[in-house]
């Protein structure tokens, strides 16, 4: 099966999205799309996710629970689980590891929580960009803790990337698949890093407003055996 997807998503939860990136508008947008299966993915947290995956319903789009984990080294990694349960299992994980500061609005931008049904519920007070005290390393041993996979994100980009904040790949490095935002630079960052042509790679919109969203017109897409987490990650699990 060829997979129109978009595994990096963010709501209005993340405070740099736009506040009109609501559950429901996001599952919208995805069907207008043409989207087969999208991930929602927060910035250190899964909160909006029930609401997700409830909109998505009436469009029959596979909905995956996500987060974009902020390690210890501010290296932005997408994390994608099975099932809401452990998405939430993990974000209680990470809401432990990470220092509470209260969020500004008047300058990073609303946190808007969603309940199922689009309806707004209230705002998360503590600023969610801000680092987690798991490194980059501890981040395998984490994720598969909650039966996820782990992708390290925007490998091409100049700040909060893998490679612009560590400025190499770890020797330890566990991740199987990374994720490259601007596919026309895709071949400049494998041949000047070697580790990576061993691996696929995926690419995803970072969507922050509706529009960014990817579309059915994207040449990229993936060969999946079903559309299931296990369907299309198995092989990287």
């Amino acid at each position: 099966m060829n997979l129109k997807y978009d595994f990096h998503i963010h709501s209005c939860l993340s405070p740099c999205a736009d506040n009109d990136m609501t559950p429901g508008n996001i599952a919208g947008m995805a069907f207008i799309n043409e989207l087969q299966a999208v991930a929602l993915t927060d910035h250190n947290s899964c909160k909006n996710c029930e609401a997700f995956l409830e909109a998505l319903k009436p469009y029959g789009i596979f909905g995956i629970c996500g987060m974009e984990l902020t390690t210890a080294e501010e290296v932005h990694v997408v994390c994608l689980f099975p099932s809401l349960t452990d998405a939430m299992d993990f974000d209680a994980y990470v809401s432990e590891r990470q220092i509470q500061i209260p969020n500004r609005t008047d300058i990073f931008g609303n946190q808007l929580l969603y309940a199922p049904g689009d309806e707004l519920k209230g705002e998360y007070e503590s600023l969610l960009i801000s680092a987690t005290d798991i490194t980059f390393s501890e981040v395998p041993a984490c994720v598969s803790r909650f039966h996820g996979i782990h992708i390290p994100a925007h490998l091409e980009r100049p700040s909060d990337s893998l490679i612009s904040n560590l400025g190499f790949i770890p020797q330890d490095a566990q991740f199987k698949l990374f994720e490259i935002n601007h596919p026309d630079q895709a071949k400049d960052i494998i041949d000047s890093h070697p580790y990576l042509a061993r691996k696929p790679w995926l690419t995803d919109s970072d969507a922050h407003q509706l529009h960014v969203i990817k579309d059915s017109s994207s040449p990229y897409t993936i060969d999946v055996a079903e559309l299931s987490f296990e369907g299309i990650f198995g092989p990287y699990l």
